[in-house]
């Protein structure tokens, strides 16, 4: 398997990281390697995450950011931090365990076939929490299915899932400098970006389970913003071809 590094942001999640690096750490993945990237959460994820940075030097690492600076810079400063070493499989995932660690292998295995692997809640086989409410499900299905699919003309069907496997040469080729989302938005923005590039999406089928420590950060008005960053990410790319992709991939 390639070397491999998983980005996993954090902001007030000290009752998840340990859990999560254990979990990751157990995988049957020869050289994977994990990056916390750390908003200086008031909870003191950073403190913990420094003492499993401690415990294994060589395969978890720790970036401590001033502030909460948001979702999108976090894996931005992560995916240049692994194409710097030199990481052939840059992995991305939630703290909170909505992300099932055990998935990792799988997705792993897809980016064979593909530009990019997404863990997908809408493809055959993916499922969400029993617990979401309809109202819930019905949002996020419109606005992975609806709003994204008919405004940027997607064939993704998880657009704004979270829970990815990157090759080193597809993040090169997009130039993360032009990405320009900060938010939960973010992972539409990457997603469209390095779909007009021409890119190649798989996508395994998850379950998408509820958080099981601590507090979900998506309010209304994220998702709101979310929707009208839509808008502003078809304005951006629409007129990107493969022709285009950074000349040193």
């Amino acid at each position: 398997m390639p070397k491999t590094l998983i980005v996993v942001p954090t902001y007030n999640e000290a009752e998840n990281i340990e859990r999560l690096v254990s979990a990751l750490l157990s995988l049957p993945v020869p050289d994977l390697s994990i990056l916390i990237v750390d908003d200086n959460s008031p909870d003191g994820t950073g403190k913990i995450a420094d003492s499993l940075a401690a415990q294994q030097p060589e395969r978890v690492y720790v970036i401590h950011r001033e502030g909460k600076q948001g979702l999108g810079t976090a894996y931005l400063q992560g995916f240049r931090w692994a194409l710097e070493r030199g990481y052939e499989a840059i992995g991305q995932m939630d703290a909170d365990f909505s992300h099932n660690p055990d998935d990792v292998p799988r997705l792993l295995a897809a980016l064979d076939r593909a530009d990019a692997v997404i863990g997908s809640r809408y493809v055959t086989g993916g499922r969400l929490d029993e617990r979401w409410s309809i109202w819930r499900r019905l949002l996020s299905w419109w606005a992975n299915r609806v709003w994204v699919g008919l405004i940027l003309n997607s064939p993704v069907h998880d657009n704004t899932g979270g829970f990815r496997m990157w090759r080193r040469e597809t993040l090169l080729g997009m130039d993360l400098d032009r990405i320009r989302s900060n938010g939960y938005v973010f992972q539409v923005e990457i997603t469209y970006l390095a779909l007009r590039l021409g890119y190649r999406f798989a996508e395994v089928p998850i379950y998408f389970a509820d958080r099981k420590y601590g507090r979900s950060k998506m309010g209304l008005r994220i998702q709101l913003e979310a929707a009208i960053g839509v808008l502003k990410v078809r304005h951006r790319y629409r007129s990107l071809t493969a022709a285009q992709r950074a000349r040193h991939a």
